[in-house]
């Protein structure tokens, strides 16, 4: 199927404007912001190529390849991802709508490496302080910055709240409903007490402005009627303002307040799965990425884990002679050699030198013929 009617630029706008019924505005917006690159580039170095029928991975791919590389400024690597994965969607989507669109045209081998930062959570001191400013301040960006750390959600998220967030779903059982997020889902947070309190404390302070009339979108908790992009400004001005005054180290952002709640949930000993339902992530790997491990961390768990392994095999208690001045007899020395040989036993049990284990094993098979050879002895002596 061909469409000879239409140009490059205008297939490409085209296709743009399907996927928009699906994405953000922001999501199109780095579309059409590729498919410029791309267009341009490909004017500029092969005006020759008038149909996607024409186009190849070399020269014409991997030559845009090489200028998103020498780009001037510089280009950051999730730039260069990003205008890679539209540009291969939008070739595979009109391959599958019918346009002669070479396979293979972008590989996953042309995507710069793949690079991750997350911010690190607060330390303890530093996490302990800031809370306490917050609740000194006690106005309403501090309150929202509160419900923040206490729940772990996104500040966007925070921003989308509505008037009854706050859901009762049992006896003495709440939830925080955050709405459709960054990745389209919506979930229940469980919350205790201390939540509701900064929920109730955000209504009593919140602002008693009238619904405009007309008005579609419901109530929001934190920002009545007011522009979504200023309230945000408004969260990390006063969370920076907040950390300043509590003598906080690096810079503190409302992303490092959720990193902070990921990594008090797990050492509170909340698991993976249930933590990555909490934080809204589609993919455990994602969660991993927003806890920190200490070294204290470290120590804490190998010591519960080498209590509970001691409890697990712990052996029987047996009673030793503490002194060799037991009665001349029989049964004193078989009780001598039952303890020697669960002496050792519990002394086997903790190398890992095999060649001594088997050795002791084989001292273990010798005590237990003298054992034998005593009970046979006692035994004749009765007769």
């Amino acid at each position: 199927m061909s469409h000879p009617r239409l140009t490059i630029e205008q297939i490409l706008a085209q296709q743009i404007d399907t996927i928009a019924l699906s994405l953000r505005p922001s999501s199109i917006d780095g579309y059409r912001a590729a498919a410029r690159n791309f267009l341009k580039h490909l004017r500029a170095a092969f005006p020759q190529v008038q149909q996607f029928s024409q186009l190849r991975r070399d020269p014409h791919l991997t030559a845009w390849f090489r200028s998103l590389c020498e780009h001037d400024p510089p280009l950051a690597n999730p730039t260069r991802e990003k205008w890679l994965f539209c540009i291969r969607r939008l070739l595979s989507e009109l391959a599958s709508n019918g346009h002669a669109v070479a396979p293979g045209l972008i590989r996953r081998e042309d995507f710069p490496a793949h690079q991750r930062y997350f911010p690190k959570p607060l330390s303890v001191e530093d996490d302990c302080i800031l809370q306490q400013e917050l609740c000194r301040t006690g106005d309403l960006p501090a309150l929202a910055l509160l419900l923040i750390r206490a729940t772990g959600i996104r500040i966007g998220e925070c921003a989308d709240l509505a008037l009854d967030c706050l859901r009762q779903i049992g006896p003495n059982v709440w939830a925080l409903h955050v709405p459709l997020g960054k990745l389209h889902s919506e979930r229940l947070v469980p919350v205790d007490a201390n939540v509701r309190q900064i929920v109730d404390r955000i209504l009593q302070l919140r602002p008693q402005t009238p619904r405009p009339l007309l008005a579609e979108s419901p109530e929001w908790l934190l920002r009545p009627w007011a522009p979504r992009s200023s309230f945000l400004q408004t969260l990390r001005q006063a969370l920076h303002a907040a950390a300043q005054r509590a003598v906080c180290s690096g810079r503190v952002t409302p992303h490092r307040l959720r990193h902070s709640f990921a990594t008090e949930m797990l050492r509170l000993g909340v698991s993976l799965p249930a933590l990555m339902q909490m934080m809204g992530h589609r993919d455990i790997r994602m969660t991993l990425y927003y806890i920190e491990v200490t070294q204290k961390d470290l120590q804490r768990e190998f010591h519960q884990a080498r209590e509970k392994a001691a409890s697990l095999h712990s052996l029987p208690p047996m009673s030793v002679p503490h002194a060799l001045t037991a009665a001349a007899d029989v049964p004193s020395i078989r009780e001598m050699i039952a303890a020697a040989r669960h002496l050792m036993d519990s002394f086997s049990r903790q190398l890992r030198d095999q060649a001594i284990r088997r050795r002791l094993q084989r001292l273990d098979h010798r005590l237990l013929a003298v054992a034998k050879e005593l009970d046979r002895l006692s035994k004749t002596k009765n007769e």
